[in-house]
């Protein structure tokens, strides 16, 4: 499945999450994620795959959950976050914007902008 958005500005806050989890994130992607993500931004809203991988609130001490989709961006091997929040429609972003991570920072090796077009193969 192919998703096809624009690069779009974020919150800026995963840094903290990263620092804060970035061991439990490692176990769940087998990366080591680098500490800021791409938020990609859609003309339509978009639900995730039921059989996602999960990072459970439980598991760090914490109440937030976080759907893990693995899925691959410029021929990179990345995950689609968003909370559950995000995904009932109530959290900080709507469901028309999904959150990349993946080891690098997408924008400085790739050259992108906001306003950038791209392309996420969902695996």
């Amino acid at each position: 499945m192919k998703l096809h958005g624009t690069i779009g500005s974020g919150q800026g806050d995963f840094a903290q999450w990263i620092a804060k989890l970035g061991d439990y994130y490692e176990c769940k992607t087998g990366l080591r994620l680098f500490p800021g993500t791409l938020n990609i931004h859609f003309a339509h809203d978009d639900r995730l795959p039921a059989n996602c991988l999960r990072l459970e609130g439980r598991e760090y001490g914490g109440s937030v959950n976080i759907n893990l989709v693995p899925c691959n961006i410029f021929g990179r091997r990345a995950f689609i976050l968003r909370t559950d929040g995000n995904e009932a429609g109530a959290g900080d972003h709507p469901r028309s914007i999904i959150e990349i991570a993946t080891d690098i920072k997408l924008r400085d090796a790739f050259n992108l902008t906001d306003g950038s077009p791209v392309e996420i193969e969902i695996d």
